[in-house]
């Protein structure tokens, strides 16, 4: 039975219309600081699922989701609808209850889509001919199969397992990026092995080992080959190398990567702020809850270094978080971050169906009502100052005690190691600033083609210039560090910036050593804030909520300002930054104190001779670095 979506149609197929979001009521005995319970999460669930069926096919075998087709067409978008969601029914079945019937839902779905509903995805070779993207789905759907513990597939006949074993095996056996889509026909292949199909000429350990050549250590991979860190690591990596080990690896390698899972939980934990807002740094952003896949699993592995309550409270607080901003309630879960899409947030490759993803971040309905994540009291968040470097990755976290988490980003770019002169820049705005946070978004659209926020940008013929790669970094302690030769349009200037960041109590001082030929224009831009009224002043920006960006010119610097980013934020209609300017003639150094927070303080204070910077912070701390010593360069650029 063959269902095809019509390319460019968005009108919902006809069906009953699901009830509105009713949640139950607080719990604030259990959770005495998100009030939410596993009954809030059931839900949401509910109400995600019974909602999209006035978008399925006939057959339910594909979704027609209102919003922009994806690069890979809207077939290809009508499958990957289907799989993300049997994703979340099947985390919502697998505790044994299923009040909406959603493993005979979704088993009739299967049925038809093995049947011919369901594209095929062509091998990933450049120049790429077809699309790669149902091998994604396809994965999906066996971590979908594994995590519903049979009640999908055992509902399944003979020939339909029979023609679901081929479609999977088709995916499992075809090459793919070398990226973490290297274990989508991992994943697919350890379902296969769970049923007793035949997984001869499987890919499954090839790219479980690229991934694994990935490792830098304590839970880490980078994504790819390139300086790529992001959230992959926590809803891609991990559960998919966990599915691997634990249908075809050997005890030795499941006990390692456990090993690993719970060191990088006990870092990663550290980027969510206190009631729960995820750090807002990467691609794919419209998967939100995803970002919780890493916790819920540690739990489930038994090696969480968090307990139990505090896993309940990071992920409810971020549910609820989205929750109250309007996601998945009216309308299904936008391309962005609130309700509505922002679609400068996405990707070619983001569909209608892609947000469903957040699927990953519900894996917690998975274990039982009576385990303690469920049913221990959420303890009272940290909120203590705190800096926590993480080296692999070139990240630096820190936090003032008043619930925002930053990141001082120095290793990861996603950009090409290779510049590409004439041709576009390959940098992004969710990986190429120097900072990040749980509160606030980079600008986007034409905001980051100003290159303004978050930024350090050399001036000249009325253009900014862009980060482009990193090339090196070091973490030591409350100092972070880089350098990178300023880029536009592909092509790098003639000039070298190496840059410190040292930290302490929500300030961030950052250094900048700028060498060039000839004279430029330098400008460096703070956090942007955004919200439904956004003011701004000399050097500071103010949300409605209080939240401040704020950089003072420490030295070098020679005027200060704000610019208007309204448009261009994921976190609302208005948005501002704060940017200081000056010049720099063959070379210089620029220091300023960059502070993001609801009670900014007196900025700190900065000795400068040569290349040596001395920074005082109000705290009394100091820390004095030589930014010519940081890094093994010429004296010129």
């Amino acid at each position: 039975m063959h269902s095809p979506l019509s390319p460019g149609r968005h009108s919902p197929a006809p069906g009953p219309a699901a009830p509105g979001l009713r949640l139950p009521a607080r719990d604030l005995r259990l959770s005495p600081h998100t009030g939410w319970g596993r009954g809030h999460w059931e839900a949401v669930a509910d109400h995600w699922l019974l909602h999209l069926r006035r978008y399925a096919s006939p057959d339910r075998a594909l979704f027609d989701i209102p919003g922009r087709t994806s690069g890979s067409g809207a077939r290809s978008d009508g499958l990957e609808g289907f799989a993300r969601s049997m994703l979340l029914a099947a985390h919502r079945i697998a505790g044994g209850d299923d009040p909406h019937d959603l493993a005979g839902w979704y088993a009739e779905g299967v049925t038809a889509g093995v049947a011919g509903a369901w594209p095929r995805a062509d091998p990933c070779r450049t120049p790429m001919v077809g699309s790669g993207q149902p091998t994604v789905e396809a994965a999906n759907l066996a971590l979908a199969l594994r995590a519903g513990r049979g009640r999908i597939w055992d509902l399944l006949d003979a020939a339909t397992r029979e023609r679901l074993v081929d479609w999977l095996g088709h995916h499992a056996r075809l090459p793919v990026w070398p990226n973490n889509w290297q274990l989508f026909p991992a994943a697919c292949e350890a379902f296969l092995s769970s049923v007793g199909a035949d997984v001869t000429g499987c890919r499954g350990a090839e790219g479980v080992a690229v991934i694994e050549g990935y490792h830098l250590g304590d839970g880490w991979y980078r994504d790819g080959p390139g300086r790529n860190f992001d959230h992959y690591l926590g809803w891609a990596i991990h559960p998919f190398l966990g599915a691997w080990y634990a249908e075809r690896g050997t005890p030795d390698e499941l006990r390692a990567w456990r090993e690993r899972l719970r060191s990088f939980v006990a870092d990663y934990a550290r980027t969510f702020a206190p009631d729960g807002r995820m750090l807002h740094q990467g691609r794919s952003l419209t998967y939100r809850t995803a970002s919780l896949a890493a916790l819920w699993l540690a739990e489930s592995e038994g090696v969480s270094p968090l307990a139990p309550g505090e896993t309940r409270r990071i992920a409810s607080g971020l549910l609820r978080y989205f929750v109250t901003r309007g996601v998945g309630v009216d309308r299904p879960v936008s391309l962005g971050w609130g309700a509505a899409d922002h679609l400068p947030l996405t990707q070619p490759y983001s569909g209608p169906g892609s947000p469903y993803f957040a699927a990953m971040g519900f894996a917690g309905l998975g274990l039982p009502e009576d385990h303690p994540v469920w049913t221990a009291v959420e303890p009272a968040p940290d909120e203590a100052s705190f800096t926590h470097p993480l080296p692999a990755a070139g990240w630096l976290l820190h936090g003032a005690g008043d619930g925002v988490v930053r990141l001082v980003n120095h290793g990861s770019d996603h950009a090409s190691d290779a510049w590409n002169p004439g041709g576009g820049d390959p940098d992004d705005p969710h990986y190429a600033k120097f900072g990040y946070s749980t509160h606030t978004a980079p600008g986007t659209g034409a905001a980051f083609d100003d290159a303004v926020d978050g930024h350090l940008a050399l001036l000249r013929d009325g253009r900014a210039s862009r980060r482009g790669p990193i090339l090196g970094h070091l973490v030591d302690g409350d100092l972070a560090a880089s350098w990178h030769v300023p880029t536009r349009d592909g092509t790098p200037w003639d000039a070298r910036v190496v840059t410190a960041s040292v930290v302490d109590a929500g300030h961030e001082v950052r250094c900048h050593w700028v060498t060039a030929r000839g004279t430029f224009g330098v400008r460096e831009g703070g956090h942007a804030v955004a919200g439904d009224d956004v003011t701004a002043g000399d050097g500071a920006v103010r949300a409605a909520d209080g939240l401040v960006s704020a950089v003072a010119p420490l030295h070098g610097w020679t005027r200060a300002g704000t610019v208007r980013q309204d448009g261009d934020s994921a976190l609302g209609p208005e948005a501002a930054a704060p940017y200081l300017t000056g010049e720099v003639v063959g070379g210089g150094v620029f220091v300023a104190d960059h502070q993001l927070g609801f009670a900014p303080t007196a900025p700190a204070t900065a000795t400068v001779t040569g290349t040596v910077v001395t920074v005082a912070f109000p705290s009394g701390r100091t820390r004095t670095v030589d930014l010519a010593a940081l890094f093994d360069l010429p004296a010129t650029a």
